[in-house]
Order: C-alpha cells, then sequence, then structure tokens
C-alpha cells in the first residue's frame, strides 16, 4: 500500500514560523534541509531529524476539538511543526519500519512524536486530542538521502 506526500514544511530556527516547500532535499546530514531540528551533532544518533504525520489524524484531532477560527477556517497542518504530510498510508506505530518517499528517500521511525503544550495555542483541547494512537505522527532518521517533492509516493519497505 502506499500514499502521497502532500506536504512538506521546515522552520530556521525554534519557535520560528514554519515554511511550506513544494519540495526539498532530505539528508542523513541535515534532515530537511534548512530545518533546525534535522542537523545531526558530531557522535550522536539522531532521533528526531524528521517528523511525519498524517492528514487523516490532523482532521480527526480537529474535528474531536471543533477547531475553526472566527471565519470557520482550520489550523493548517504546519501548525503541528511536523516536516512532513502523508494521505492515503498508515504510519507504522512502531520503531524500526523504514518509510520509503520519492526514488530515494529513506526514513526509519525511531519514535512516536508526542505532541507538546504548543498545541494548546493552535486550539484548546489539541494536545489531549492528538494523544492516542500515534495522531501526533512519527519521527525518524534519514537512512538514505533523496530529494523529494509534493505528489512523490511514500510506501513502507518490507
Amino acid at each position: 500500500m502506499a500514499g502521497r506526500l502532500i506536504g512538506i514544511s521546515r522552520r530556521q530556527r525554534r519557535r520560528a514560523p514554519m515554511e511550506d516547500l513544494r519540495s526539498a532535499v532530505v539528508t542523513a546530514a541535515a534532515g530537511v534541509h534548512g530545518d533546525f531540528r534535522g542537523a545531526v551533532r558530531p557522535g550522536k544518533v539522531p532521533r528526531r531529524q524528521v517528523s511525519l504525520m498524517e492528514i487523516e489524524s490532523w482532521r480527526a484531532a480537529l474535528d474531536e476539538v471543533h477547531a475553526t477560527d472566527l471565519f470557520g477556517q482550520r489550523p493548517p497542518w504546519h501548525a503541528r511543526r511536523a516536516n512532513l504530510l502523508v494521505e492515503g498510508l498508515r504510519l507504522p506505530r512502531k520503531a524500526g519500519a523504514v518509510l520509503v518517499i520519492g526514488r530515494h528517500l529513506r526514513i526509519e521511525v525511531t519514535m512516536e512524536c508526542d505532541p507538546c503544550g504548543r498545541m494548546e495555542e493552535v486550539a484548546p483541547g489539541l494536545e489531549r486530542a492528538l494523544t492516542p494512537d500515534w495522531r501526533g505522527g512519527v519521527l525518524g532518521r534519514v537512512l538514505d538521502d533523496g530529494e523529494i517533492a509534493v505528489g512523490d509516493e511514500i510506501r513502507i519497505e518490507r
């Protein structure tokens, strides 16, 4: 089974606004190019290099807390502060699984991406709504570098 990559984002520093991208280079040395979280420190094994989330989980969490602004608009997906947004594929709920995006990029799932208190700034109750069943997404480390673009296929390597 395969899904689609429908969003790419990054931020240059902690608490910086997210920047939406149409394509990106993702490497084992730097994660999503230009994202502060992806750079690997000497002697360290990255566990939080890239974050991925399912659009279906984001929508379910927003529905649960009735998250809309005064104009009826929902918070954008990158308010979750994830790097990659996936549609049509249930991300693995265990460490060690490998995701393949596009032609070459391989990412090993290292852990669940637990939602933080910042989600309460997006919508009251959102942190709790993102907590069950790994709704907040997964974290991973880059195994093989690759260039990716919105629309690329994403699949679980068998």
